[in-house]
């Protein structure tokens, strides 16, 4: 009983760290306005990938997106996209650009969201080589890490449209204080006309200037 308690313990521990290792590929930057910003990554041929990304504050929530290969040769191009996900194989072995582009926009600073993955997952640890088919606790072990790998990627996508939905009541709120300031100057003002004019009317004239000179 004790030695299965320590193994479920130790594969739980595994788990996380290996979990926390992949989620390490994830990046949120600041990307400002009339700038652009590129990721690099080396890709052994035949590998698999996927790229990732979401706009999450600024603007219109638009960026331009340009993926090249080795020769420079563009595998993928958007402009202000929003969010998107690109998979590709790789066919050359070499480094790979990935280039996110505001010079578009001349006052927004944009905050990007970006998943590169690179190559398929290693096997969890402690189950490297192991034959199939596998035991109920190493399906179990297995079942568990995938639906750990899902909930970290709801949590994320989760905490991206919090942080985007949070920025755009922000933006709202500051936008009706504005407008309420300039109603509220606006009454004062028509307010303060009015009064002067109604006060010019009731004003004791003099006879010169009523009458004029002779």
């Amino acid at each position: 009983m004790l030695s299965s308690l320590h193994l479920i313990s130790s594969l739980c521990v595994s788990l996380l760290l290996h979990i926390s290792r992949v989620a390490a590929v994830e990046l949120t930057f600041e990307l400002p306005d009339s700038a652009k910003e590129c990721f690099h990554e080396h890709i052994e041929k035949d590998t698999e990938s996927t790229l990732e990304f979401q706009v999450v504050t600024g603007g219109h929530y638009d960026v331009d997106v340009v993926l090249t290969d080795p020769t420079r040769k563009v595998l993928y191009k958007e402009i202000k996209k929003q969010y998107d996900s690109f998979n590709w194989k790789a066919e050359k072995t070499g480094e790979y650009i990935a280039c996110f582009s505001n010079e578009f926009s001349t006052f927004s600073h944009k905050l990007v969201y970006i998943d590169f993955q690179v190559g398929d997952e290693d096997p969890l640890p402690g189950l490297e080589g192991v034959a199939q088919p596998l035991t109920q606790m190493e399906s179990s072990s297995q079942e568990i890490h995938e639906n750990l790998n899902a909930v970290i990627d709801y949590q994320t996508h989760h905490r991206l449209r919090e942080t985007q939905g949070r920025h755009r009541a922000e933006d709202l709120n500051e936008r009706i204080m504005i407008w309420s300031v300039f109603v509220t100057l606006a009454i004062f003002g028509v307010g303060f006309g009015q009064v002067f004019v109604l006060k010019s009317f009731f004003a004791e004239k003099k006879p010169s200037a009523m009458y004029g000179r002779h």
